[in-house]
């Protein structure tokens, strides 16, 4: 009796042991590929939910159903116009076909490698057709914003003007995107979107930029700085003139009041010396006297006529000065 109900309990044991390893679950975001020996059997399970296989000789291959995500490492790699630029690039895929999966690849890193092979080298044909400008640029309608003041620095030159395009990034990706789907579908990956996550520039790139940036901003400096030195030049032409002209009015009304003085004055003196001969010969003295203070100093030597006023006032004097 108890022998028997050993054997019971151990066949209900490996009965459970034998359930455990034939039932499985699959959730929402995974499908399942039973395989036999290393071969496929039956068809892809996608429904989740409680399943069953043969225990020992069957497998469960489990694949994600959900979006996947690929990052490609960072490549140089030429342009068109033999400009060299560091590319990353990033993908979404997902599975679509697992069987074709399953056969072609196995696993997941298998899938990554591949698509790094046919990624990269998609982007690599992309980017050696077309220029930098292309490649960097993401719209070819795109204007960009400049500074009013640069704008006017810059007038009708090519300063801030972009180069026009004929493709764009958005459309050099959307061409990988095309040419490496296909390829990937053989191997029941559906691409679902490329993107450019970075864009480096080599360094002597970098150098030429910069040199480019630079040249650029002295020619808007040097621009500011003739129509700096011009605008000085008017305001202070415009001094210089204000000043004479100020300067010519109240030398013309210096002039106009000294005029009205001086006629005043000979007015007022012509008044004067005319009302009586004493009067008349009195002015004619002192102006005598004022013309020859101007004229006599120490060290004048003169030649005088004997009938000259001048002799005959010197001499009257002569003739008045007391004697010792």
């Amino acid at each position: 009796m108890n022998h028997s109900k050993s054997l019971i309990y151990i066949g209900a044991a490996f009965a459970l042991f034998v359930l455990f390893l034939s039932a499985y679950t699959i959730n929402q975001a995974e499908q399942v590929i039973i395989t036999q020996f290393g071969r496929p059997v039956g068809d892809p399970i996608t429904a989740p939910g409680l399943h069953f296989k043969l225990p020992f000789v069957q497998d469960a291959n489990r694949f994600d159903k959900r979006y996947l995500a690929w990052d490609g490492p960072l490549v140089e790699m030429s342009t068109k116009d033999k400009t060299y630029i560091q590319v990353d690039t990033f993908a979404r895929w997902r599975i679509t076909d697992p069987m074709r999966y399953y056969l072609r690849l196995r696993d997941e890193r298998s899938a990554q490698s591949r698509l790094e092979d046919i990624l990269g080298s998609e982007t690599r044909t992309a980017i050696a057709r077309h220029e930098l400008i292309e490649v960097v640029r993401t719209d070819k309608n795109r204007k960009p914003l400049l500074d009013e003041t640069l704008a006017v620095a810059a007038g009708e030159g090519n300063l801030g003007v972009l180069r026009p395009i004929r493709f764009g990034r958005a459309q050099i990706e959307q061409g990988i995107f095309q040419a490496a789907q296909p390829k990937l579908a053989e191997f029941g990956i559906e691409l679902l979107d490329v993107r450019f996550k970075r864009i480096n520039y080599n360094q002597q790139v970098l150098e030429r930029i910069y040199q480019r940036m630079i040249s650029e901003r002295l020619q808007i400096a040097q621009r500011f700085r003739s129509e700096g030195e011009g605008e000085a030049a008017r305001i202070n032409g415009k001094k210089e003139r204000d000043i004479n002209e100020i300067e010519s009015t109240a030398y013309k009304r210096v002039q106009e009041i000294q005029g009205e003085a001086d006629a005043k004055a000979t007015e007022i003196y012509a008044q004067a010396y005319t009302q009586k001969p004493e009067a008349a010969e009195f002015f004619k003295f002192s102006k005598s006297m004022e013309t020859y203070r101007k004229i006599l100093n120490q060290d004048a030597t003169i030649v005088l006529s004997t009938k000259s006023d001048l002799f005959e006032l010197l001499k009257r004097v002569e003739q008045k000065r007391p004697e010792n």
